[in-house]
């Protein structure tokens, strides 16, 4: 029996983004981040209860502000006391791992999909799913990009505006884009 287009996504393989059971998967996720993003802040605390059920793992003292995009959800696994500054947004078609206590701040963007590169295959909707891997102790400054396929080792720091294309070694920090890395002082 063939692969559904879920399962070839959750494989890392090519699949079909324009599928009935994606489609549906992503409406639940923009219900649960509507009701995170619209829900009073007394009332939602540090995350409305339908995106926490949604995440595939998530830690009790996660915070996320206000508001936050995923495309999935079912992806996302937060470690302990992981923080979201307002405006971050994770497409994750792919998995996303986030270690404890890494802080992102506003406007930081997680790409897991890969579009394919032949027009042709693009304007049909195919595209591949690379899993993102952030460590423990991390900071990602505001609006930083963090691709596909990428892994962030323990206590790295990725500077504010960054491109991050390559992986970033553990304590490593890099700026720029494309990310580099610099010296540490």
């Amino acid at each position: 029996m063939p692969a559904s287009e879920r399962e070839k996504m959750a494989a890392g393989e090519w699949y079909c983004c324009l599928d009935d059971e994606l489609d549906l998967l992503r409406r639940q996720a923009r219900l649960a981040v509507h009701a995170h993003n619209t829900l009073p802040p007394d009332a939602r605390g540090a995350m409305a209860p339908a995106l926490r059920a949604l995440f595939a793992g998530v830690a009790p003292d996660v915070f996320i502000e206000a508001p936050f995009h995923c495309s999935y959800g079912i992806n996302i696994t937060l470690g302990a006391r992981v923080y979201f500054n307002a405006g971050c947004t994770i497409l994750d078609s792919g998995r996303v791992t986030i270690g404890d206590r890494t802080m992102f701040g506003p406007g930081v963007q997680i790409y897991c999909a890969e579009h394919h590169k032949d027009p042709k295959r693009r304007s049909q909707g195919i595209e591949i799913a690379r899993p993102v891997v952030i460590g423990s102790d991390v900071w990602i400054g505001g609006s930083a990009i963090i691709l596909g396929g990428i892994t962030i080792g323990d206590g790295a720091i990725v500077g504010a505006g960054a491109v991050v294309t390559k992986d970033v070694p553990t304590g490593a920090t890099v700026v720029g884009n494309s990310a580099r890395r610099i010296n540490a002082t």
